[in-house]
C-alpha cells in the first residue's frame, strides 16, 4: 500500500481514555447505528404510498432507491480525504448534520424535495459507513468485533423498528410524507449524542505523523480486489431488496401492512443471524463455514421469493434476513485490515464506494426490469444468478491462502508500495479480518 509522504501530520487520540469518555462513546456508536439503515428501510415501505400521493412515475420511482447506493459510491470516495483533513470524529460529525438535514427535508410533501433530501441525507450516510470502521479501530482496538457486532446489530434493529412502524406514523401524521420526514428527529438525537464524542477528541488528541493513504492500488492486490468484490454483491443484493422487497410482495397480493410486517420479519431475522455469523467467523478455521452460511441462506431466500405463493412469504423473509447477516461479517474484517486508522479507512473506502457504485444497478434495474416486463421475474431471476456468483467469491476471499493477506498485501502490491511497506502489512491483519 502505497503511502504518501507529505501528507500534514494526522490526529490520533491517546490510546488512555477516561471511563466517561468510553461509555460517551458506546451511546454515539449506538446512536449511529439506529440511523445508519433506518432512513432507507422507512422509505423503502413507503415507496408505494408515496409514489400514489406525490405522482411521480416510473423513472423516478426506479431512481429514488437507487439513490443511497450512488450517494455511497460518491461520497465515500471521498471520506478518506475528509477523515484525513478533520479527522475521523469531526467527518462523522458533519455526516450526521448532513443525514439529519436531509431526512428532515424529505418532509416537505413534493418530489424535488424528496429526492433533494435523500441526496443530502445518503452523502451524509456515505460518509458514516466509510468511517465507523475507522472509528471502531481507533476507539475500540482491543474490542473490534464486539463493537462491529453492536455496531451492526443497532443498525439492523434501527432498520427493523423502522420498517415496521413508519407504515402507522405516517397514517398517524396524516401523509407518507410526514412520516418519511418524522425520521429526521432520530438522526438529530445521533448528531447530539456524537458531540461530546468530538468535543472530546478534539480537545484531547496529539499529533502525530501519519501519511495519507491511497486506497485505489489496494484493486491491484488479490485481497482488495476480492474484498470489493463481495462488498460489491452483498451490498448489490440487500439494496435491491431493502429497496423492493415490501413494494414487491404488494404488487405480489399482499396489504400494506402485511408487506410491512414481512419486511420487518426480514430485518429482525438479520439482527440475530449477523451475531451467529460474526461468532461463527471470529473463531478459528472458521471463516469459510460463516460466509458459506450467509450465502447459501440468500441464495435459498431469493429462490423462495421467485418460486413460492406470496402467502408463503414468511419463508424468504426469514431465508433473506438470515443471508443479510453477512453484512457484519464484512465489517468486521474490514475493520480488522490495515496496520493503522489510515489504511483501514483506505480499504474501507475502496471496498464501499467501489462496491455501492456497482450495487446501484440492483436496485434501480430491479425498478426498471419490473416496469418493463410487468413481473418480478425476471429481476428474481437476475438476483439469483447474482447470488450465485457471491457463494463463489466468498469461497475465494475465505481460502486459506487468501486468508493469510493482509490488507497491505505484500502479494500483488502495488507499482508504487515500497518493499518495507509490503513486508510490514505481511504481518499485519489477516484479509479475512480473522485470527486463524
Amino acid at each position: 500500500m502505497s503511502t504518501t509522504s507529505s501528507a500534514p501530520p494526522a490526529l490520533a487520540t491517546p490510546s488512555a481514555k477516561p471511563r466517561t469518555a468510553v461509555v460517551a462513546g458506546v451511546i454515539a456508536l449506538v446512536l449511529i447505528g439506529l440511523n445508519l439503515r433506518a432512513g432507507i428501510t422507512g422509505a423503502s415501505a413507503l415507496l408505494h404510498d408515496l409514489q400514489q400521493v406525490l405522482g411521480y412515475g416510473p423513472l423516478v420511482a426506479s431512481l429514488i432507491p437507487s439513490i443511497p447506493t450512488l450517494c455511497f459510491a460518491v461520497a465515500g470516495a471521498a471520506t478518506s480525504w475528509l477523515t484525513g483533513k478533520v479527522g475521523v470524529e469531526k467527518a462523522i460529525l458533519l455526516a450526521l448534520a448532513m443525514l439529519a438535514g436531509g431526512l428532515l427535508v424529505r418532509g416537505i410533501p413534493t418530489t424535488g424535495m424528496l429526492v433533494a433530501g435523500t441526496v443530502i441525507g445518503m452523502s451524509g450516510l456515505a460518509v458514516c459507513n466509510v468511517s465507523m470502521p475507522s472509528f471502531i479501530r481507533e476507539h475500540f482496538a482491543a474490542r473490534t468485533s464486539l463493537m462491529t457486532a453492536v455496531y451492526t446489530v443497532t443498525m439492523t434493529s434501527g432498520a427493523t423498528v423502522m420498517a415496521v412502524v413508519v407504515v402507522p406514523l405516517s397514517q398517524l401524521l396524516g401523509s407518507p410524507s410526514a412520516g418519511l420526514g418524522a425520521i429526521g428527529i432520530l438522526a438529530l438525537s445521533a448528531f447530539l449524542g456524537f458531540l461530546p464524542v468530538t468535543l472530546h477528541a478534539h480537545r484531547n488528541t496529539v499529533r502525530k505523523s501519519a501519511g495519507h493513504v491511497s486506497p485505489w492500488p489496494l484493486l491491484r492486490t488479490k485481497t482488495g480486489l476480492l474484498l470489493t468484490a463481495i462488498f460489491t454483491l452483498q451490498a448489490l443484493l440487500a439494496y435491491a431488496l431493502l429497496s423492493w422487497f415490501p413494494y414487491m410482495l404488494t404488487t405480489m397480493g399482499l396489504s400494506a401492512a402485511d408487506s410491512a410486517l414481512m419486511f420487518g420479519v426480514m430485518q429482525l431475522v438479520s439482527v440475530p443471524a449477523g451475531m451467529l455469523l460474526i461468532a461463527i467467523g471470529s473463531r478459528p478455521r472458521m471463516l469459510r463455514p460463516a460466509v458459506y452460511l450467509a450465502t447459501l441462506t440468500m441464495t435459498a431466500g431469493i429462490a423462495a421469493l421467485l418460486f413460492l405463493p406470496v402467502s408463503l412469504a414468511v419463508i424468504p423473509a426469514v431465508l433473506l434476513g438470515f443471508g443479510l447477516g453477512i453484512f457484519p461479517l464484512v465489517m468486521v474484517i474490514i475493520s480488522r485490515s490495515g496496520r493503522n486508522t489510515a489504511e483501514t479507512t483506505a480499504l474501507s473506502t475502496l471496498a464501499q464506494s467501489t462496491g455501492y457504485l456497482l450495487a446501484t444497478v440492483g436496485p434501480f434495474g430491479m425498478g426498471l426490469l419490473h416496469s418493463a416486463t410487468g413481473s418480478w421475474m425476471l429481476p428474481l431471476a437476475l438476483l439469483l444468478v447474482v447470488a450465485v456468483v457471491q457463494i463463489v467469491v466468498a469461497h475465494l476471499l475465505s481460502s486459506g491462502r487468501t486468508a493469510g493477506v493482509s490488507a497491505s498485501g505484500p502479494r500483488g502490491a502495488s507499482a508504487g508500495a515500497s518493499a518495507g511497506a509490503a513486508s510490514r502489512g505481511a504481518s499485519g491483519a489477516n484479509a479475512g479480518g480473522m485470527k486463524e
